[in-house]
């Protein structure tokens, strides 16, 4: 009886023992794995800055850090789309629109002005007042958003600043926008 007892007490220390070492294991390869990921991320972080000097863009900015974070994300873009003759803000803008928001009433320092512009269809004085519409209508959904009414400001340039030159639907596609531009 005295022989099984040590048996039984020889097994349960070997069983003990085994399992602190599969823990420290197992927490050795968790270490290493999290030190690879840190190491990954500074990379990273270290290969997003030297792009962002390179291009000029000031990386303590906090736009311009928030781009690096995503650079294919809805704050990359900074151009809303319209239909012909429209101010309703598509489905497909509201992301962007809802990210700028976002980025703005977090950063209540930050200012922005809201360019609305239209194709060279209509009258100098309609594509004025279109163009107005337009970019209340992407201030209405920022201010729903939290953005505070004095981060923003509209401007209307109707048909004067088209970004593409021609008579045809492509062009015309192009100049329907309302441009969301940052300032300090």
């Amino acid at each position: 009886m005295k022989q099984l007892q040590n048996w039984i007490a020889l097994a349960i220390a070997g069983l003990f023992l085994a399992a602190c070492a599969t823990v420290t294991d197992v927490e050795t390869d968790d270490r290493r794995v999290s030190d690879r990921e840190r190491m990954a991320d500074e990379d990273w972080s270290e290969q997003r800055l030297e792009e962002a000097r390179a291009r000029g863009l000031d990386p303590s900015d906090p736009f311009i850090s928030a781009l690096m974070d995503d650079p294919e994300g809805p704050l990359s873009r900074q151009t809303v789309y319209f239909d012909f003759d429209r101010s309703e803000i598509r489905n497909e803008d509201m992301p962007v629109i809802e990210a700028h928001a976002r980025f703005l009433s977090g950063h209540p320092d930050r200012r922005m002005t809201i360019e609305g512009h239209t194709d060279e269809r209509g009258s100098r004085e309609y594509n004025l007042a279109l163009g107005e519409r337009r970019a209340e209508a992407v201030k209405r959904i920022m201010v729903l958003n939290g953005v505070d009414e004095d981060q923003l400001e509209v401007t209307s340039y109707g048909e004067e600043n088209p970004v593409a030159l021609g008579s045809n639907e492509e062009a015309w596609q192009q100049n329907r926008r309302a441009e969301l531009i940052y300032r300090q």
